[in-house]
Parts: structure tokens; C-alpha cells; sequence
């Protein structure tokens, strides 16, 4: 494997970078994206149990907040709760908009680590095929092996930089759909609260959730 790096040349030093980077923004992102993380189940219904038990004030509000995203739309709607069912929805979605824009972080770095990667592997093709011809016109093909060292690093940074950019372009649109499925499972939680805090919908604790 070391000598196969070796043999890509000075172009496999960024694209080693980009792996790396790649797999770290990909691990996070499965920490951080987890649905019991981002949405917790229950959520709703402890919070409508918390209300209706009027416990849930001061302190209590702020670490609904701060506990998940979806705890910080439903503590949105709930300071806001008294100035309306308009003025909920509207302060529900304001704080969506940070909400996912922290969910989507690093995905835009990781689209680019999978756009960029194959070009750095094809720039190393052509530096590989450049240095063979340069062998060539210096002594002919009388050294294969000499001519043999561009050819690899064609192939070599070529490779590597496909193998970086499909796992990369895979989760990136992996994550961006269960980003997609998560926002619409928070807003239905949202619009639930909204209906159950203005007396839309009828209220069963069993079913909150569901």
C-alpha cells in the first residue's frame, strides 16, 4: 500500500487529506444525524405531559431547547404560544431555519471532497502521462521501467481518486435525504403542538407521538 502511494506521487498527499477529511465529516454526521438524537420519539408527548402539569417553565423550557433540534422548534412554539396560532407557526419556523442549517453542517465540504477528487486524480493522470512522454523524449523506450513510473502514476492517482469521491458522493446524498425525512418528522411534531396548544386537534397522550 505504501509503495502504491509512493508511486501516485506528490498529488496523492491531498487526496490521502481528502480521504481522511472525508471519512471524519462522515462519522460525525452519523453521530450527530441519529433520529433518536434529532427527534427524539417521545419528545412530544413528555413535553405535552410537562405543560399540562405546568412544569415546564424556566428551566425546564431552556433545556427543551438546548436537548435536541426538535426540542428547540417545540420550545419555539411554546414561548410564543400565548400571541396566537400564526405567531407559533411563524416562530416554529424561524427556528427551523437554523435548526437545519446546523444539521446540514460539513455536507457542503463533503460535496465538494467528492466533485474535487476525481479531478485531483485526473490531474494526476496527466502529470503521469506528461513524465512518460518527457521519458520517451529524453532516451526513448529503451528504459520500460523509467517510462513504466508515469504510467503508474496516471493509474495510480487516477484510482484514488475515484475510490475517494464515490464513498464521499454515496453519503453525502445519503445524508442530505435523511436530513430531507427528519425536517418533515419534526414539522409534523411541530404542527401537532401548534393544533394541541390552540385546540385544533384533540389531545390523547397515547397517540402524541404516534
Amino acid at each position: 500500500m505504501l509503495e502504491m502511494v509512493k508511486s501516485g506521487g506528490w498529488l496523492m498527499v491531498p487526496l490521502l487529506l481528502a480521504s481522511v477529511l472525508a471519512l471524519a465529516i462522515i462519522l460525525e454526521r452519523a453521530w450527530t444525524l441519529r433520529s433518536r438524537r434529532v427527534a427524539p420519539p417521545d419528545l412530544l408527548a413528555d413535553v405535552w405531559t410537562q405543560l399540562q402539569a405546568g412544569e415546564l417553565k424556566g428551566e425546564a423550557l431552556r433545556n427543551l431547547q438546548a436537548g435536541s433540534p426538535l426540542g428547540a422548534l417545540l420550545a419555539a412554539g411554546l414561548v410564543n404560544a400565548r400571541h396566537g396560532r400564526e405567531m407559533t407557526k411563524e416562530a416554529i419556523e424561524n427556528a427551523a431555519t437554523p435548526v437545519v442549517h446546523e444539521l446540514e453542517r460539513y455536507l457542503s465540504l463533503l460535496g465538494t471532497i467528492a466533485l474535487i477528487s476525481p479531478l485531483l486524480g485526473l490531474l494526476g493522470t496527466v502529470v503521469g502521462i506528461i513524465d512518460a512522454f518527457l521519458v520517451v523524449t529524453a532516451g526513448g523506450i529503451g528504459d520500460p521501467t523509467a517510462l513504466a513510473g508515469g504510467i503508474s502514476k496516471a493509474l495510480v492517482t487516477t484510482a484514488s481518486g475515484i475510490a475517494v469521491a464515490i464513498p464521499a458522493m454515496i453519503m453525502h446524498r445519503y445524508y442530505l435525504r435523511h436530513i430531507q425525512t427528519l425536517t418533515v418528522s419534526m414539522e409534523q411534531q411541530a404542527v401537532k403542538l401548534v393544533d394541541m396548544l390552540h385546540g385544533d386537534r384533540e389531545v390523547d397522550v397515547r397517540e402524541v407521538d404516534a
